[in-house]
């Protein structure tokens, strides 16, 4: 892709935006970037803007957006926002920040989606794969931008890159060199007109272009990944907790067994793999078929896997205080991480649920309440339907913010009790972003 003195639109001015535009001038483009926020809510990227000389606008979307050549879309701006339906209009060529990077990177990359646990398993790809001695980038809907460090990847390289389905709506000629799809659930239908359907397809973008020389990683216990699973050319292998498999990753009692062709190449503990849960369990699979993949040493690999302790604010232990731990859930967004956090504990849970509801179905965890929670507390803008759903089933306690939920906690909790943020929700009612929810709670519970 030449785009030399060629002008681009950038439309979204964070985190990938910023780093999509400075890709542009680095290759000589002409970048212009444009928010529809206002210039405070988006300080720190328009200074690192104006540093880079790059010119911008904030609070809307003004016509010089279209005087481009191309336009490159940020995940948060959805599909059918006006800036994008006039600029198909106006015939200008859309694609995404993931797609220009990777038009620019030259290295291995190994893309990871799904509902749920990609933060966690791109982390742990990347922890593996530096493990063993393979200089590995870890990007995308995490930490680093792609577009920040695809000039920097070598062909020897890897990226072990998260792609969230926003992501992959624009993509076009992205070819990963592994796929994986960790598990499809009901999530951001608000933004896929309320259909399963559009959501799946979307994560099957990731290995459209995929061809006899790449690889696809799938779970083999999830059914809607397989359900709208479609041809490819690229070579499968799966993973599962449930299954045997010939070509695979699977579970046989308290060993973790990689198979190549019948063969087993790689076999661990299930206690070497530290991190907490089942549902880690197979983010660990997904990793170990990648490793294999690019045959890397197994007693390396082993060594990774127990070294790990899993991402800031994904069931992390925050502080154990009189016998009570105060876990740090704050990226379950949706209700089947809410259900895979409930399932790793087998304590008391006084739960903390609550945000910018997304279509939330709490039928889907009532069971796993009724069995371990105590209690819950409910914050944000869903908090009476939290109520509304819950209270006849366990107490039920609506509070106006975290520090007061950490307050009543203080005097209600008991030594063994485990005090869980997990809230199914979005948090921009009350937070900036699922980061600034988890550093609010982990202040409150360290300020004790």
């Amino acid at each position: 892709m030449d785009l030399k003195n060629k002008k681009i639109t950038v439309i979204g001015a964070v985190r990938s935006g910023v780093g999509a535009a400075k890709l542009i001038k680095k290759v000589g483009g002409i970048p212009f970037v444009s928010d529809m926020a206002d210039e405070k809510q988006l300080k720190e990227f328009v200074d690192e803007l104006q540093q880079e000389n790059i010119k911008f606008e904030t609070g809307g979307h003004t016509e010089r957006v279209y005087k481009c050549e191309m336009m490159v879309v940020s995940p948060g701006v959805p599909n059918d926002a006006p800036v994008l339906v006039n600029a198909r209009k106006n015939h200008i060529k859309l694609i995404n920040e993931v797609e220009l990077s990777y038009r620019y990177c030259k290295g291995n990359i190994i893309a990871i989606t799904g509902t749920n646990g990609k933060t966690t398993t791109t982390s742990l790809c990347g922890h593996v794969f530096n493990q063993c001695g393979r200089n590995t980038f870890v990007a995308g809907n995490i930490g680093l931008a792609f577009s920040e460090i695809a000039l920097d990847v070598e062909e020897n390289e890897f990226v072990a890159l998260e792609v969230s389905s926003f992501q992959l709506d624009l993509i076009d000629k992205f070819k990963p060199k592994v796929a994986i799809i960790l598990n499809i659930t009901p999530d951001h239908l608000n933004r896929y007109d309320e259909s399963i359907d559009k959501y799946a397809e979307s994560k099957q973008n990731i290995y459209e272009n995929q061809d006899a020389g790449d690889y696809l990683i799938l779970n083999k216990d999830n059914g809607t990944v397989l359900k709208y699973l479609k041809d490819h050319k690229s070579k499968s292998f799966y993973f599962s907790l449930n299954d045997e498999l010939d070509n695979g990753c699977f579970k046989r009692n308290e060993r973790i067994q990689f198979i190549k062709k019948g063969k087993e190449v790689f076999s661990c503990n299930v206690s070497d793999i530290k991190i907490k849960g089942e549902h880690n369990l197979a983010n660990a699979m997904a990793v170990i078929c990648a490793a294999k993949i690019f045959k890397l040493d197994n007693h390396k690999i082993i060594k990774a896997l127990k070294a790990f302790e899993g991402v800031e604010h994904r069931l992390e232990l925050v502080r154990e205080i009189d016998g009570v731990k105060f876990i740090n859930d704050s990226k379950a967004t949706n209700i089947d991480s809410v259900w895979y956090a409930l399932k790793s504990f087998d304590e008391p849970i006084l739960l903390i649920l609550g945000g910018q509801d997304k279509g939330n179905d709490y039928e889907q965890i009532k069971s796993l309440v009724l069995e371990r929670v105590k209690k819950i507390y409910a914050i944000g803008s869903s908090a009476e339907k939290i109520f509304s759903f819950f209270h006849s089933l366990v107490k039920v306690e609506i509070k106006k913010s975290l520090e007061d939920v950490i307050t009543m906690v203080i005097n209600e909790a008991r030594k063994g009790d485990v005090v869980l943020l997990s809230p199914a929700c979005a948090s921009f009612d009350m937070f900036d972003n699922y980061e600034h929810r988890g550093e609010v709670f982990k202040e409150a519970v360290n300020s004790i």
